[in-house]
């Protein structure tokens, strides 16, 4: 008999999974124990200044990496874990919510997917810390042991959908039976691939987008494993 392709569940993080924004809040962090956290406002500003100009959420996370050029790869790692201890306990860190129904989809046995923009310096520990299966993360590029400032392609918008459709056929996995819980425009292309998307948080470009193509919002759905009866 051929096995039953398995079903997965697939998160966004940043807005979904935490309250926070990784990116931000690790670089917050790596600044200041450098001494340098005058630089964050400025950088912040900068990057403002470029969506008020039209910039793509994709040019905007290249212009971020570029603050990493030089810095050790392994140091950076070990920076990660040590911002993760810290943030974890913090009340808030986690949308409650959305973790609830990823240990939801853990118990029901679906492969549990972190799909983000964000990287692996700051993500690891996350991913370890939830027992995900799978991260799939922005991977900026490293040479001979050192940042380099370069991402070739942030994990944003179009390139979630294509890693998770690369994830898919690699696995066998059933995708209209897969979950993908998401809170921002960008989620989108991975969102559509599933049978069952569920927009996170109040985003009012996503509620009217959920709205229209009758998808379920986090706060109205059940947890997954709850309403499986069509499933064998």
């Amino acid at each position: 008999m051929p096995d039953v392709p398995r079903s997965a569940a697939f998160f966004d993080i940043d807005g979904t999974l935490t309250a926070t924004t990784t990116m931000f809040d690790f670089l917050a962090h790596h600044l200041s124990v450098r001494g340098r956290s005058s630089e964050y406002a400025a950088l912040r500003d900068r990057l403002r200044a470029m969506t008020e100009a039209g910039a793509g959420r994709a040019d905007r996370c290249r212009a971020y990496y570029r603050v990493y050029a030089g810095t050790d790869e392994s140091s950076l790692l070990t920076e990660g874990e040590r911002w993760f201890r810290d943030r974890v306990g913090t009340p808030g860190f986690f949308n409650e919510p959305a973790r609830a129904a990823f240990g939801a989809h853990a118990a029901a046995g679906d492969l549990t997917v972190l799909v983000s923009g964000s990287f692996a310096a700051c993500l690891e520990p996350l991913a370890e810390h939830l027992g995900a299966d799978v991260l799939l993360c922005s991977r900026p590029e490293v040479r001979d042991g050192r940042y380099t400032g370069a991402v070739t392609t942030p994990m944003i918008g179009a390139a979630k959908a294509a890693a998770v459709s690369r994830l898919a056929a690699e696995r066998s996995l059933s995708l209209k039976d897969s979950y993908a819980y998401g809170d921002h425009l960008s989620d989108v292309p991975f969102m559509e691939l599933v049978g069952n998307p569920v927009v996170v948080g109040r985003d009012p470009g996503m509620v009217r987008h959920a709205r229209a193509r009758g998808w379920r919002c986090l706060e109205h759905s059940p947890l997954p494993g709850t309403a499986r009866g069509s499933r064998s």
